[in-house]
């Protein structure tokens, strides 16, 4: 666990003086900054920054990811001439990669907030859900593109099947669910439906925070579904601990990987 602990804070410094780090808090900030100017009251502006959160965190955690990865691949190397253990170098540099790029996250968007003053106690726990929501999502497709990284030797196609991953559940997933519903409406898809929404953390992310909210509208029949089976509370609760899952499955198979790589 010191190695782990030196590797993780050797990372976090590292990655935190970069100027792709630093640029992402900053997008965050003003995009944050820009909706409280032309939006104006915290709901509106939280279900705004949801929908960018669910498409730029995903798609910056599995590129930036996996293209760290590949460029990272001298100093694993040096580090594993260490007498240090592979699973530790592995829960270092992704602990490490993964808590900078929270802390960009959550610094540039908890940061309006904080210098706008004007959070109600009301939206207060829907800001921190949409934080958390945004954390796991962070979590989630770094251990995807560490994975990826880790399986493949060829960076080319590490980062197409990196870009390929983010647009199946971001763009193309949607779309599957449709052609389901379509192909066998005249049957009972409630509970496949839940599953389905359940295989992806995107969707799953959004229908947590719509919950929160209670915006039937903006649900969408996948929404509407999980709203029907799960009351506000135990959906939310169902909705983190798959999330959690999906942290923790993706690491678990990269790790398997990097243990048994010959380098």
């Amino acid at each position: 666990m010191d190695g782990t602990a030196k590797i993780l804070k050797y990372e976090f410094h590292n990655i935190l003086r970069s100027k792709w780090m630093i640029g992402y808090a900053i997008f965050f900030l003003v995009i944050t900054d820009g909706l409280f100017r032309f939006v104006g009251t915290d709901a509106k502006v939280i279900l705004s920054l949801m929908n960018i959160i669910l498409a730029v965190i995903p798609l910056a955690s599995i590129i930036f990811g996996a293209m760290y990865v590949y460029h990272s691949r001298e100093f694993i190397e040096l580090l594993l001439s260490q007498p240090i253990g592979r699973k530790n170098i592995y829960w270092g540099i992704y602990c490490g990669l993964s808590l900078t790029l929270s802390a960009g996250f959550v610094a540039g968007t908890g940061l309006p907030f904080l210098l706008e003053g004007v959070i109600d106690a009301e939206y207060l726990s829907a800001l921190m859900l949409l934080l958390t929501a945004g954390v796991l999502l962070t979590w989630i497709f770094t251990a995807l593109a560490f994975w990826i990284a880790v399986r493949y030797e060829d960076k080319v196609k590490g980062i197409g099947a990196a870009m390929l991953i983010w647009m199946f559940f971001t763009v193309v997933y949607d779309g599957f669910i449709l052609l389901v519903i379509y192909w066998f409406d005249d049957y009972p898809l409630e509970p496949a439906i839940i599953g389905m929404s359940l295989a992806n953390p995107v969707d799953l992310a959004r229908v947590m925070l719509l919950l929160k909210f209670n915006v039937s509208a903006m649900m969408g029949y996948t929404g509407a579904v999980f709203h029907q089976f799960f009351s506000a509370s135990t959906g939310l609760g169902v909705s983190l601990s798959v999330l959690i899952l999906w942290a923790v499955t993706p690491f678990l198979l990269g790790l398997r990987y990097f243990q048994k790589k010959d380098f």
